[in-house]
């Protein structure tokens, strides 16, 4: 499971990190395509030689929460004898980044590997907390992977991690209380609207969704509706909430929230699951990572729930856009940088794609949205519904473009605290962009970044 988590962190250790350099971070190179099923890629001429390092073998600390990586493990091993791997949880997300922030800051106790979110990453690489991974051959692995979540680890000319998944979106939908209602499953997010009121008419006690205020799928919103508010040239920042993308998608939601057709429920609590389970919650707009989430979570529901296109914002269009999704990186302070990335390889572009897929998550290599054994694949929980002809279809159609702030993860912790105000009281959308806006410049500001 991969998912963007939007818990407070510590701002200290977020200052502190982003301060100690600013600078650009350095140029990458490209060339052939990796093979996913291959040997570890070989090294640029002149390069570290990763084979030498995982033949030699030694220990590596790995940091990630993602559950599929404990198997990964214990195959990497067995192919590599001499390796032994520690894996530790030091938190899912938003937790982790503050133990590394503040491992990274105190000059200790720093993993070998790290898992980041593409959200997240561009504050690590910019910090200058991960190492630049095109000496270690990662240039070769250029078209291995689908283009956004290979575009989200590139960071001004360098490569800063692999992409170990994706989020690229659908829409699950309950079937059962659609069909008992004789409603339509959305195709636009106009329709989405009068779906909400049709479920909500029929039945008070359903709501077409949930939200108290999420900055990552806001953002997703955002991407898909051809909105771009963050501009980046390396220390250059521009934030700008009032192009037409950003317009539309405040626009649809004040809609719902004046219309009280969104259920004032937190995500992944219990009360949301129960929703889920109970038929109240009848879709969920998200990432393709979300199945695995279902069959242990909403297990009540198996057979009831079904994938459908996400939404358009224009009739006929197929543009999609990512939610969530993670990446393996090395830290700077790594002590065994070959040794780590033959690790990421070997997870993120080799034989330990498969592991993870096997056990649900959803791959960002090209190759394997291509497969027939992955499209033909049927998903009990979605009875029988081979649901990854739709997150493929998805990933492939991810509109391009997109940036996120060099501090996201800072700008994510204060959204509920600006544009979340309007699903608790009577503030605007529009209005929360704007404070969540002004927040994000004086924070970058301070940082020592120039932010228009």
């Amino acid at each position: 499971m991969t998912r963007s988590t939007f818990r407070r962190v510590r701002a200290v250790a977020l200052a502190g990190v982003l301060a100690l350099a600013m600078a650009a971070c350095g140029g990458g190179s490209t060339g052939g395509t990796g093979d996913s099923a291959g040997e570890t890629a070989a090294p640029p001429a002149g390069g570290t030689d990763v084979q030498a390092a995982l033949r030699k073998g030694g220990e590596l600390k790995i940091w990630a929460w993602e559950t599929s990586l404990k198997q990964v493990v214990v195959d990497f091993q067995k192919k590599y004898p001499n390796v032994k791997v520690e894996l530790v949880n030091a938190g899912t997300g938003n937790d982790q980044y503050t133990a590394l922030l503040n491992a990274i800051t105190a000059g200790s106790g720093v993993p070998d590997v790290a898992q980041i979110e593409y959200f997240a990453l561009p504050q690590f690489a910019l910090s200058k907390g991960l190492a630049e991974l095109s000496p270690f051959g990662a240039g070769s692995l250029d078209g291995t992977f689908t283009p956004g979540p290979w575009n989200a680890v590139k960071q001004s000319g360098g490569i800063y991690g692999l992409p170990m998944d994706s989020g690229p979106m659908a829409l699950f939908y309950n079937k059962k209380v659609f069909d008992k209602h004789k409603i339509e499953v959305p195709t636009t997010w106009d329709e989405y609207v009068q779906a909400a009121k049709a479920l909500h008419a029929a039945d008070p006690k359903v709501y077409i969704t949930s939200d108290t205020g999420d900055a990552g799928f806001t953002t997703s919103l955002i991407w898909q509706a051809g909105g771009r508010p963050y501009k980046v040239d390396g220390t250059n920042v521009t934030i700008d909430f009032s192009d037409a993308g950003v317009a539309r998608v405040a626009a649809t939601w004040q809609q719902l929230l004046d219309a009280d057709l969104v259920a004032p429920i937190t995500g992944w609590t219990d009360e949301w699951y129960k929703g889920l389970a109970d038929g109240t919650i009848a879709t969920l707009a998200v990432g393709a990572w979300m199945p695995a989430n279902f069959s242990s979570g909403v297990a009540a529901a198996s057979g009831d729930w079904r994938v459908a296109p996400l939404p358009q914002w224009q009739a006929g269009s197929t543009v999609s856009a990512e939610n969530g999704g993670s990446s393996l990186t090395v830290p700077q302070a790594g002590t065994n940088q070959a040794l780590a990335y033959g690790f990421l390889d070997y997870a993120a572009a080799r034989e330990g794609v498969q592991t993870r897929i096997s056990q649900g998550a959803f791959p960002a290599t090209s190759a394997d949205l291509k497969s027939e054994k992955f499209l033909s694949t049927e998903f009990d929980y979605f009875d029988g519904q081979k649901a990854n002809e739709i997150f493929a279809q998805s990933a492939a159609n991810v509109a391009s473009g997109w940036s996120y702030l060099p501090f996201q993860v800072y700008a994510n912790s204060i959204f509920n605290d600006t544009v979340g105000q309007a699903y608790v009281d009577k503030t605007t959308i529009a209005d929360g962009l704007k404070t969540w806006r002004d927040a994000s410049v004086k924070y970058g500001a301070d940082q020592g970044f120039t932010v228009k």
